[in-house]
């Protein structure tokens, strides 16, 4: 069937396929870190102002009380 590739063709062809997929599944998986990191620091940044934002709303409504 496959006598073609009977060898040293076929385990370089199946290394390269590895590599390859190796080398696509690390970058597709520190995209994915990478992207999972820029969320949380967007959403950590928009809480941080939104908090400080509503702390200085408070600051203003007890200064005009007082």
């Amino acid at each position: 069937m496959g006598s073609v590739f009977v060898g040293d063709d076929m385990p370089t062809a199946k290394q390269l396929a590895d590599i390859g997929y190796k080398t696509f599944s690390t970058s597709m998986m520190l995209l994915t870190v990478y992207g999972g990191y820029l969320c949380s620091a967007r959403a950590y940044r928009y809480f941080q102002r939104r908090s400080s934002q509503r702390q200085a709303a408070e600051e203003q409504k007890t200064s005009g009380v007082l």
